[in-house]
C-alpha cells in the first residue's frame, strides 16, 4: 500500500505539473524515477494487447498492461488536475499579467533546456527550427478567431496535447494555450462537464498509444530534427503567451461574456501603467529558475 500511495503522489505531481503552461508532467515522471515504466507501460498497448482482449484474458491483459501501476497513477493525476483547475481559473480572471508572466517565465526556460538536448546543429537542424518558429508565429497571429467548442475539435486538441506529457521539457497545457482550448478545457473541468471531459479524454488515450510509438520511431532516428522543430514552435508561440496586450477587438462568448478577440502586443508601461511591473518581472524570474531547477534535478537523477 505504501508503494502505491507513494505512487498517487507521483501522479498528484504529475497532474499538477500539466496544470502549468511550462512544466512537463513528462520531467516530473523523469524526476520521480517511473518515466521509464510509464513509457513502458504505454507502449504496451500493441497487438499483443488485441490478442489478450480478444481472448477475454482479463488477468494477462492487466499484467501486460501493467495497468494497477497505470490507474494508480492516472487517479493521482487526475485528482490533482480537478483540484487545481478552479484556483487556475480564479487567477486567470483575477491577475492576469501576474499569471501569465509567470507562465512566460516557464516557456522560456522550457525552450532554452530543450534546445540543449539537441546533439548537434546542421543546417537541417536550424532549417527545422525556423519552420517551427514560423508555423507557431503564423498560428498565434493568424488563429485570432475563437476556435470551435466542437466535441471534434477537443478531441484533437485531448490527442495533440497528451503527446506533450510524455516528453519531458515539453508542456501539454501551453499547447492547450495554443490551440486557445487552455481556459476552456479547465472551465469544463469545474464544471463537470462530462461530454467534454470524455470526449478530451478519449482524444488523450488514442493520441498516446498510438503517437508514442511514431514519437518514438522520431526521437531515435531523427532525435535533433524532431527536437529542433519542438523548441521552434515553443519560441514561435510565445507571443501568445505575452502578458502585456492592448484589446482591440471583443466577441461575446455563448455564455454572454465579452472576451478580447484581436489583441496586439505592447510594452508594459503602455498597460494602464501596469501597477503589478516589478511582480511581473520577479514572476517571470521565478517562473524561470522552477523549470531549471526541476530539470538540474531531472539530470541529476539520469546521472545516478
Amino acid at each position: 500500500m505504501n508503494k502505491y500511495f507513494l505512487l498517487y503522489l507521483k501522479g498528484i505531481a504529475m497532474g499538477a505539473a500539466d496544470v502549468v503552461p511550462g512544466v512537463s508532467g513528462g520531467t516530473i515522471a523523469f524526476i520521480s524515477g517511473i518515466y521509464q515504466e510509464l513509457i513502458d507501460s504505454i507502449r504496451a498497448v500493441n497487438p499483443t494487447a488485441l490478442k489478450l482482449l480478444l481472448k477475454f484474458d482479463i488477468k494477462g491483459l492487466w499484467a501486460h498492461l501493467n495497468a494497477t501501476f497505470l490507474v494508480v497513477l492516472l487517479s493521482g493525476i487526475g485528482t490533482s488536475i480537478l483540484l487545481l483547475s478552479s484556483l487556475v481559473l480564479y487567477l486567470l480572471d483575477t491577475y492576469p499579467v501576474l499569471l501569465w508572466s509567470f507562465f512566460l517565465g516557464l516557456i522560456i526556460a522550457s525552450t532554452v533546456l530543450v534546445a540543449k538536448t539537441i546533439g548537434k546543429w546542421s543546417i537541417g537542424v536550424i532549417i527545422s527550427a525556423l519552420i517551427g518558429i514560423g508555423i507557431a508565429y503564423w498560428t498565434t497571429v493568424a488563429t485570432q478567431v475563437q476556435t470551435p467548442n466542437d466535441l471534434w475539435f477537443i478531441f484533437l486538441c485531448g490527442m495533440i496535447a497528451i503527446c506533450a506529457m510524455i516528453l519531458p521539457g515539453i508542456s501539454g497545457s501551453f499547447i492547450l494555450v495554443i490551440l486557445g482550448k487552455y481556459e476552456y478545457i479547465l472551465g469544463s473541468l469545474k464544471e463537470l462537464n462530462f461530454a467534454v471531459i470524455f470526449t478530451f479524454a478519449a482524444g488523450c488515450l488514442l493520441g498516446i498509444t498510438s503517437f508514442s510509438h511514431v514519437l518514438n520511431f522520431m526521437l531515435k532516428k531523427y532525435h535533433d530534427l524532431a527536437i529542433a522543430l519542438l523548441a521552434g514552435f515553443m519560441v514561435g508561440s510565445l507571443n501568445k503567451v505575452y502578458p502585456w496586450k492592448k484589446v482591440l477587438e471583443t466577441y461575446t462568448d455563448r455564455h454572454g461574456v465579452v472576451k478580447p478577440l484581436v489583441t496586439e502586443n505592447v510594452f508594459p508601461s503602455e498597460y494602464a501603467g501596469d501597477p503589478y511591473l516589478i511582480s511581473s518581472i520577479l514572476l517571470m524570474i521565478f517562473g524561470f529558475a522552477v523549470v531549471y531547477f526541476i530539470e538540474k534535478m531531472a539530470v541529476k537523477k539520469e546521472v545516478e
